[in-house]
């Protein structure tokens, strides 16, 4: 009886489970069959079927030059993580090993500025990147993502460095290893999991990020968000090129999302088993 309860038990989870997938991704599917379809048939109705055309694709890089916005955002995405990464891991370590009773409180003000509207702080941030001359340049556009995403970042390392038991740093500190041996020698490989799952989340969120790449961008720092803004004119909206121009920008990170998927699930759960 137990056994049949437990069978039926993982039957409806496994459904349930199916049908939350489906419903994530029935709009990325519903893109792209409307992106193999004519403006005419986009714009006719609800149809799951495509005509196969490629006309939208080649009209999307034909006035756009998709490969100059996707090497934008390869720049800006591996450039803020790698950038995050130099910041958070130190401050991560510091907060992990070396606590204070205002840890917690920091810990926590990082959180909260995830949580405060972009719009409230666009206007000053404009101007300080019109000042120093970083609209629409890779570097204002790099540290930028980098900053609204730093909380996350040093979060999720604090969480995999706690894990870690403290008495492995002390021995090595008893072995003379320095500040920088103990991060680079010792902590980071054994956190390895966990920076790497980091790094995924990090650039999946920078190259999705479309705010602050839209209004700080025009041409030369332009990613792929605002790649696919373009499609959107007084004109109207192009149903059909817009899902191509969606599915050209989803799909590297969609391919890169899928072969590490293994390495970004063991960093999320590292630690969580011991």
């Amino acid at each position: 009886m137990a056994r049949a309860v437990t069978n039926r038990h993982k039957t409806i989870v496994t459904i349930a489970a199916w049908i939350v997938a489906l419903l994530i991704f029935f709009p990325i599917l519903y893109t792209i069959v409307t992106s193999f379809k004519s403006e005419q048939e986009a714009i006719a109705g609800f149809n799951l079927i495509p005509s196969g055309t490629l006309e939208s694709y080649t009209a999307v890089e034909e006035q756009s030059g998709y490969f100059r916005f996707f090497l934008n955002s390869v720049i800006l995405s591996v450039g803020s993580t790698i950038l995050a990464l130099l910041v958070a891991v130190p401050a991560a370590w510091s907060m992990a090993f070396s606590p204070t009773k205002r840890t917690k409180d920091i810990l926590m003000w990082m959180l909260s500025t995830k949580m405060m509207p972009a719009v409230a702080v666009l206007f000053p941030i404009y101007l300080i990147f019109r000042d120093w001359g970083l609209l629409d340049s890779r570097i204002g556009l790099t540290v930028m993502l980098m900053l609204i995403n730093l909380p996350i970042v040093v979060w999720m390392l604090y969480t995999y460095f706690r894990e870690i038991p403290g008495e492995i740093l002390e021995a090595a500190r008893m072995d003379g290893a320095t500040l920088w041996g103990e991060i680079v020698y010792v902590l980071t490989p054994m956190a390895v999991p966990g920076i790497a799952s980091t790094m995924l989340l990090n650039i999946i969120l920078a190259w999705n990020e479309a705010f602050w790449t839209i209004r700080l961008t025009t041409i030369n720092a332009a990613p792929l968000t605002a790649f696919i803004s373009s499609f959107s004119s007084p004109q109207g909206l192009f149903w059909a090129k817009l899902s191509a121009a969606s599915t050209l920008a989803i799909a590297p990170i969609l391919i890169m999302g899928w072969f590490s998927q293994k390495q970004l699930v063991r960093g999320l759960t590292f630690g969580a088993v011991k």
